[in-house]
């Protein structure tokens, strides 16, 4: 058989055996490549399954940790967890008033068994809006944290030394002064201290820094987000709040049997409820007589007399509205209000069956209420026992002309109370909890006149109506009132409080705290002066550089003023005829448009006093505007360029008396002569 170009010679693979000899690179592990996994290479077997598996899972975990994290991540979730509050707000809740989310689930049945699947009727305990607060909350923490080590690195750390070239920086100024280096750089350092920098010096220069809070205001925001989810989530967990009707003269102690209804947090128990208690001793309640918001209520005061303990000692105090009273660690909040009408119930026997204040429910703002009194035990004139039931409304203020039984006004001005009777089975033996404000009519029969007539009266206080067939009576004594308390404890108001105020405060200083170094540099000059520098660098976008520059510069300039530039010595009257007859034969030709910037410099003043350019790159108008700060326009010999307070650069002015020159008569050089030509040139 032929040897073709891919077959290996026994030469080749004695070399290929021989360099994998005195190869020291590691033998590849022979497995199978995973493309795009974090696991590397699958090395054949049952232990190589488990480490590739076990890289794998590492390497997921990582990425997912590092999305989780980052600021892109917390801002969504914290977008989420707003838009996941809308349905809170928009659909009763039942933890807030399951009769309303009773009466929603009524009037939409269709929607109701989605809502529930979707646990939209407690949006704040599902599942759901749970795993949102968890993620956003592990999130913040783990932004939080490497953040602080950072800002630790910082806060220990040095400012940088000055840059070799400080005219580079955005905000730069210099002059020359007859002051030590030394004595330059120990005032810029006094300085600056005095302006709050951080200062480091080095040999030929003090380097600075300003702003670190505003990194502390940037983590003191995301610690006060940690510690308002925490305190809504503590709010939630182990709170309480019920509801109580009191009738004016009756007591209330914060037990659980004394409540109408109570709600409270998944790690609350009964028994930390605290020992209080109160008594409602009166109501003063004023209205809006006339004018378009007749009716509205202006005043609304309970005075209650409230102890703390078994054993405490009374106090008289007022609740209003808004204005709770804070005792036991809850808040006893003024709710609502109504009228109570005093009644007393006789039976056929003539026995008092029934006597005291009966709390209305109220139907309107003018408190028109529904009035319902139930009487189990009852005898009719017989001896036959049995049960009675009143239902009707209580008018605050009637007004017969408008042909309804609703009130007119709110206050008392025409009470009246309108009753029917009912006699028969008032369902109160079947044990299904009734409400005190219905009277459930199925088991009843009304009583009838004599013309067969639904029996009803009007009564005024003071008033009694007698039943037919001498079946009692029920006389109106006058009127009572009640006050609705909400008794609520959370226990995260005070730091959600402290959190909020703390974010605000952490806001406000990472939006107006710059962070910005400057640099003092101070060297001896080719001619015996000191060459003072000053730049300044914005970490951010700040406007304060340039200010600050010129304030340092201001204040460093009473103790290293400015010293003006010696004019230069005249020159030769001849070298100064040539280089002016150059300098005409180079404007003819139109090569020498720069020379000409030259000479209009070297027409300025030599004898002005020194000045301090403030160079700002043209960032800051008026910055530039208030940077001259001392008095001279030449600053260092050769051809370095000066930037001025207009935000041009010219070239530096050659030394020499433009004067004189101005003066000096010139012959125009002859284009063939090329000794005066070569004269010029030379000059």
């Amino acid at each position: 058989m032929a040897k073709t170009d891919s077959t290996p010679t026994s030469e080749a693979r004695e070399d290929d055996a021989a360099g994998a000899r005195l190869s020291t690179a590691p033998a590849e592990d022979r497995g199978q490549a995973m493309p795009g996994s974090f696991g590397g290479t699958r090395r054949p077997g049952l232990l190589g399954a488990l480490a590739w598996t076990g890289r794998e899972v590492t390497g997921w975990l990582r990425w997912f940790w590092r999305q989780l994290t980052s600021m892109r991540v917390a801002l969504l979730l914290l977008l989420l967890l707003s838009l996941a509050t809308i349905p809170g707000s928009l659909i009763p809740q039942t933890s807030v008033d399951s009769v309303k989310a009773d009466t929603w689930k009524q009037a939409h049945k269709t929607l109701t068994p989605v809502y529930e699947k979707l646990q939209l009727f407690h949006v704040y305990s599902s599942v759901w809006f749970s795993a949102i607060y968890i993620l956003l909350f592990v999130s913040l923490i783990g932004c939080i944290v490497p953040r602080t080590w950072q800002f630790v690195g910082q806060l220990r750390g040095r400012p940088p030394k000055a840059p070799r070239n400080l005219t580079k920086l955005p905000a730069y100024a210099t002059w020359r002064t007859d002051a030590d280096p030394d004595e330059v750089l120990a005032a810029a350092r006094r300085t600056l201290r005095r302006k709050r920098f951080r200062t480091v010096a080095s040999d030929d220069s003090v380097a600075s820094e300003k702003g670190y809070l505003r990194e502390a205001g940037n983590l003191l925001f995301h610690v006060s987000l940690i510690v308002m989810l925490v305190a809504f989530a503590s709010a939630q967990l182990w709170k309480y709040e019920g509801g109580k009707l009191v009738v004016e003269g009756d007591k209330f102690s914060n037990t659980l049997t004394q409540y109408d209804d109570f709600k409270s947090g998944a790690l609350f128990r009964t028994d930390d409820l605290p020992a209080f208690g109160f008594e409602l001793k009166g109501f003063t309640g004023t209205y809006e007589r006339t004018g378009p918001q007749k009716g509205t209520p202006r005043d609304y005061r309970a005075h209650i007399r409230y102890w703390e303990g078994s054993d405490g000692e009374p106090r008289d105090t007022t609740i209003k509205v808004n204005e709770p009273l804070e005792v036991g660690g809850s808040k006893v909040y003024l709710q609502g209000h109504g009228y109570a009408p005093l009644v007393t119930v006789r039976d056929g026997q003539g026995t008092v069956v029934f006597q005291g204040p009966v709390a209305s429910l109220p139907l309107d703002n003018n408190i028109t209420e529904t009035t319902v009194i139930k009487v189990p035990d009852y005898w009719d004139k017989n001896g036959k026992k049995g049960q009675i039931g009143f239902r009707g409304n209580f008018v605050p203020t009637l007004d017969l002309r408008t042909g309804t039984m609703a009130s007119v006004f709110p206050a008392l001005d025409n009470p009246a109370l309108i009753l029917t009777a009912y006699h028969g089975d008032l369902g109160l033996d079947t044990g299904v909890p009734q409400s005190v404000y219905k009277l459930d009519t199925r088991s009843l029969k009304q009583f009838k006149e004599k013309d067969g007539r639904n029996f009803a009266r009007a009564l005024k206080p003071g008033d009694t109506m007698t039943l037919p067939d001498g079946a009692g009576s029920l006389k109106f004594d006058g009127i009572s009132t009640w006050a609705t308390f909400q008794i609520s404890h959370k226990p995260g108001d005070m730091p959600a409080l402290a959190g909020a105020v703390a974010a605000l405060v952490g806001v406000a200083g990472s939006l107006f705290i710059q962070r910005r170094r400057v640099w003092v540099r101070a060297v001896r000059g080719a001619d015996g002066r000191t060459v003072v520098e000053l730049a300044g660098l914005g970490r951010s976008e700040s406007a304060k550089v340039p200010e600050e520059l010129y304030e340092l510069a201001v204040a460093l300039q009473s103790e290293a003023p400015p010293v003006a530039e010696e004019p230069a010595e005249e020159s030769d009257a001849g070298e100064e005829t040539g280089g002016k007859a150059a300098s005409d034969e180079a404007a003819r030709d139109g090569t020498a448009s720069g020379k000409s910037g030259d000479k209009s410099g070297a027409k300025t003043d030599a004898k002005t006093d020194a000045k301090t350019d403030v160079k700002t790159d043209g960032k800051n108008d008026d910055a530039q505007a208030d940077g001259e700060i001392g008095a001279t326009a030449d600053e260092e010999v050769g051809d370095k360029a000066v930037t001025t307070a207009e935000g041009g650069a010219v070239d530096k002015p050659a030394a020499a008396d433009a004067d004189t020159t101005a003066e000096q008569p010139t012959r125009p050089a002859d284009p063939t002569d090329s000794s005066e030509s070569s004269e010029g040139a030379r000059a």
